[in-house]
């Protein structure tokens, strides 16, 4: 028999601010967090700009030999986890340990550890590569870094599905509720690949934006004048449960994760299929397993890249899925301020559609002023808006042609 899946915590740490709350009140003012980048010197490079997050101490919240041993993409997801546990108000312990799981993913891994340890090897010799390479590098060593550190012994794994890999993991997570293997899961995505080779690898598949005179107004979803996306680094992590545990432990319900839906292209490695046609089937399936109709979805959370092709056929998509009431749909895509988090964005966009629900309020689009004639939807331009919100979608899509939709309803 299905269960209900619901939220009782959210973690979140974002160039737009280091916990959920800083983070929200950020976004529904219309700020950006993208900036030139500081973490290196990027005169070198084609893009200059990042969303880096800023007054990060790792050593304070996680301990020195420990942040020493993990890469940056960890040390994001603990903290986050770490917040999102709180939120929950849940102790881990001998009496529920082992129907606890953590399925934290990453669409790159330690590519930080990795480029560094490169360059060691190329400078200094094989000898002097650190031991912790490896498994500061392996893309499900942030899930297995918060396992260990808050003892819990459920399933535990990452799933990678490059820039939808932070909703796969959250949807995936529900089934394993729905069907009994975990009572318990702490779920989402990180991603820290703000570092040179991160930066030139995007510019060389002409990815991101080069607009560095401009950087907070350089990431523009479905503006006419839109160039690219902008790398950005971050966690976020939603504690997950059945409704009947979080009854028994008295915890707060925020929303219900009532519907989850994924698909492939099969169609190219880093464009999306015509029309969006991948994106309509993950939508569908979404709208299918909650058991709702699309005119039931108050507000979009899209992926919204503010790249060329993916605004344009992701709108193509919506209006397929929503031919009978777009008109009246709310769509905003938060990367405007974000940036693009890669595999954490569904994950970071997962809790801000949660946090619109409980407060409905529809965070904007920021830096839309030159309308696409191919993007002709309500985006919510500039300024956020208040709209009752009973149901909330949230799209991720990434490279290889990966599809998730997810919906979050409230408790009515």
């Amino acid at each position: 028999m299905s269960r209900e899946v619901v939220v009782t915590g959210i973690g979140m740490i974002s160039p737009v601010g280091n916990n959920i709350n800083e983070s929200w009140n950020n976004l529904t003012n219309g700020n950006s967090g993208i900036d030139y980048i500081q973490s290196f010197d990027p005169s070198d490079l084609e893009t200059k700009i990042a969303g880096e997050i800023k007054n990060f101490d790792p050593v304070a919240i996680i301990g020195k030999k420990e942040s020493r041993r993990m890469d940056r993409f960890s040390q994001l997801a603990l903290v986050a986890s770490l917040e999102a546990l709180d939120h929950a108000n849940l102790n881990i312990n001998s009496t529920n340990e082992n129907k606890i799981s953590v399925m934290i993913t990453s669409g790159i891994g330690g590519i930080i550890t990795l480029s560094e340890q490169i360059n060691v090897l190329n400078e200094k010799g094989s000898s002097r590569v650190s031991p912790f390479l490896v498994p500061m590098m392996l893309p499900d060593m942030a899930s297995a870094q918060v396992s260990m550190r808050i003892g819990a012994k459920g399933p535990n794994f990452a799933v990678v599905s490059a820039c939808a890999s932070g909703g796969d993991s959250i949807g995936v997570a529900s089934e394993f509720i729905k069907s009994n293997r975990a009572e318990i899961v702490l779920a989402g995505g990180t991603e820290a690949a703000v570092c040179p080779i991160g930066i030139a690898g995007f510019n060389a598949c002409h990815a991101l934006s080069k607009n560095n005179d401009n950087p907070k107004e350089a990431s523009k979803p479905f503006d006419a004048n839109r160039d690219g996306f902008v790398l950005g680094e971050g966690a976020a992590i939603l504690v997950l449960e059945s409704e009947q545990s979080a009854i028994s432990r008295n915890a707060t319900i925020l929303a219900k994760l009532s519907g989850y839906g994924s698909s492939a292209d099969a169609n190219h490695i880093t464009q999306p299929a015509p029309g969006g046609e991948g994106g309509v089937r993950a939508m569908n399936e979404a709208l299918l397993n909650a058991n709702i109709s699309s005119s039931d979805i108050d507000y979009i959370n899209a992926h919204g890249t503010s790249t060329p092709i993916n605004d344009k056929f992701e709108t193509m998509a919506m209006k397929t899925v929503f031919s009978n009431n777009y008109s009246d749909l709310n769509i905003s895509s938060t990367k405007s301020m974000t940036g693009h988090l890669l595999g954490a964005s569904g994950a970071i966009e997962a809790a801000i559609s949660i946090k619109s629900l409980m407060s409905n309020l529809i965070p904007p689009t920021i830096n839309l002023k030159t309308p696409d004639p191919e993007c002709d939807l309500n985006y919510t331009p500039n300024k956020s808006i208040n709209k009752k919100i009973n149901n909330v979608m949230s799209n991720s899509f990434g490279f290889g042609g990966h599809n998730c939709s997810l919906i979050f309803s409230d408790l009515v």
